[in-house]
């Protein structure tokens, strides 16, 4: 009887905890979606979006960045605004972000070969001579181009989650138009909607609606938003319907069809993908299974060979 007791205590305490820790769970997990919708304005009084505000300046503060601005080659205003570009497609929007590219650049491609030097300093056998100049330069080199490939990088990275976003996004357009939402308010609401489950999209939307709200033409709005992302399927989806607008057409049987369309051209991409498994199978099948496969089948005839021909052959 001693012995159960604080085994029924121990079971008392653990489905006590566990009891808790889920009723403290769920309670969390309703405040804080209650705080996601009630976060957001109404759909007529328009939404905030999340990141920084619409009519932020581009103009760097502080005297150091102003003075690295100046003195480095994004001070030709055509070679800053093309910097700037690269790295909003990139996701890197702020103001800052030419002036830390810069810095970040250079300063990779003077710390390295630094960080080397006195690393080769404190080896037992340092390096010297075309050596020691080579792999300075190398790592020097290293520094200048490994920023410009992350950020192309994560811009192709960032388009294809875009590419892969927005067909969703389109659908609940498409359900919104067609249940008596004007475009603008569609876009807020799906804005909303897909915060969490597609953010990116999300930000882009909220973008254009501000920008809508704030009194530009949605036609610019939406081409601004081509722009920004740099993907096909929105150039193609703003083209399309600044057309209709223009034509008079139905908003939402053109989305509805654009989407169909979408979803085909997803799916014929994802069937080419398919089809090129089994040609990119033949790589490693060739250079690491048959190989294997052709020694596992000639190696005992090979060992036969040798046991029984050379020494014939050497008259034994």
């Amino acid at each position: 009887m001693s012995m159960v007791l604080p085994i029924v205590f121990e079971l008392f305490v653990f489905f006590f905890v566990t009891t808790a820790v889920f009723l403290a769970a769920q309670l969390i997990e309703r405040t804080l979606e209650q705080r996601r919708r009630l976060g957001h304005q109404s759909i007529g009084g328009g939404t905030m979006g999340m990141g920084d505000s619409l009519l932020q300046s581009t103009a760097v503060t502080g005297p150091v960045f102003q003075w690295i601005e100046s003195s480095s080659s994004i001070s030709d205003p055509a070679e800053r605004q093309r910097l700037r570009r690269e790295l909003a497609l990139a996701g890197f929007e702020r103001p800052s972000a030419p002036v830390w590219y810069v810095v970040i650049r250079f300063g990779l491609a003077i710390g390295l070969p630094l960080f080397f030097l006195l690393f080769n300093s404190v080896m037992p056998k340092p390096l010297a001579g075309l050596p020691l100049i080579f792999w300075s330069l190398t790592l020097c080199a290293f520094g200048m181009f490994v920023p410009a490939i992350f950020v192309s990088r994560r811009a192709s990275s960032r388009r294809t989650e875009l590419e892969f976003e927005f067909p969703d996004a389109l659908d609940l357009m498409v359900v919104c138009v067609e249940a008596g939402l004007s475009l603008d308010s569609s876009l807020v609401r799906v804005g909303q909607e897909v915060e969490f489950t597609h953010p990116r999209i999300s930000r882009e939307l909220e973008r254009t609606s501000e920008e809508i709200r704030a009194g530009r033409s949605r036609a610019e709005a939406l081409r601004g938003m081509g722009d920004r992302t740099d993907v096909s399927a929105i150039r193609s989806f703003a083209a399309l319907v600044i057309q209709s607008e223009q034509l008079g057409s139905s908003i939402a049987q053109t989305l509805r069809t654009y989407s169909t369309e979408l979803r085909e051209t997803r799916y014929i991409r994802a069937e080419e993908k398919a089809l090129r498994v089994p040609v990119l199978m033949t790589i490693p099948l060739v250079t690491c299974i048959l190989p294997v496969i052709v020694t596992a089948l000639l190696l005992p005839p090979i060992i036969d060979l040798i046991r029984t021909v050379f020494p014939t052959l050497h008259g034994h």
